[in-house]
């Protein structure tokens, strides 16, 4: 089975439980969109589960983004050198991957090896930034956050990293003309899209959002692209909206 999740945010618990309530093996396939860094606890720890699994596919999510930015400049040997070529625009990089999240990420990551920074940058950059799946005659597009600046006859490879990581979807509107065609994102969770506002799994208008907000005590979630069935784990956070 394929699976697709998005936003994990560092919920290592809630993560692992997730695998073993969808009784994740090697035979599946999930797929990852995006953000599974900062905010949440355990955020290294996570990624380095995900790394070392051949059936896990990544893409990257804004906090992503964030954190390479900020960490291949300051994941280095300090020496006269290197504090030479920091720019104020990489440590603005660094101030607004703070506010957003990175704190945890960054102290965890200062408590592992330069080998272990460097593999989890290294898998960090290998990110795909949009995948299509088919099922049937159905076709889903998987992107962390959308579309951005979107139009119908666009190919993929023309977005710009932005328009796929950082600008949020339209969810009242429907994108692609067929309706055999969805768009499966993350980055928003769906406590702001849903009119009952539950954490629940989003799907209208040719969108599917997966962003239950675990990190923001509402669940974590696990779509199955075969099945259409979604599966789920409670945060063990406080509910904060």
């Amino acid at each position: 089975m394929r699976y697709i999740i998005s936003d994990i945010h560092g919920c290592y618990e809630e993560y692992m439980e997730l695998l073993e309530k969808i009784h994740f093996g090697p035979r599946d396939e999930l797929y990852v969109l995006g953000d599974a860094m900062d905010r949440g606890p355990e955020p290294v720890r996570v990624m380095q589960d995900l790394m070392m699994r051949e059936n896990v596919t990544y893409m990257v999510g804004n906090h992503d983004y964030m954190a390479m930015l900020a960490l291949r400049k300051l994941a280095v040997e300090i020496t006269e050198e290197t504090c030479q070529e920091l720019k104020s625009e990489d440590l603005l990089h660094y101030y607004y991957w703070m506010q957003d999240g990175g704190r945890v990420t960054a102290e965890q990551f200062r408590g592992i090896s330069w080998e272990e920074q460097q593999e989890i940058l290294e898998y960090l950059g290998e990110a795909l930034l949009y995948e299509v799946l088919q099922e049937g005659e159905e076709q889903f597009v998987l992107v962390h956050a959308g579309l951005g600046h979107f139009a119908e006859e666009k190919a993929l490879e023309d977005y710009d990293i932005s328009d796929l990581i950082f600008e949020r979807t339209d969810y009242k509107r429907r994108y692609y003309a067929d309706k055999r065609k969805t768009i499966v994102t993350g980055h928003t969770p769906t406590m702001t899209i849903r009119p009952d506002r539950q954490p629940l799994i989003y799907r209208e208008n040719g969108h599917i959002a997966v962003d239950c907000g675990a990190v923001f005590g509402g669940h974590l979630a696990a779509w199955c692209v075969e099945t259409g069935e979604a599966v789920y784990v409670k945060s063990r956070r406080e509910r904060q909206f």
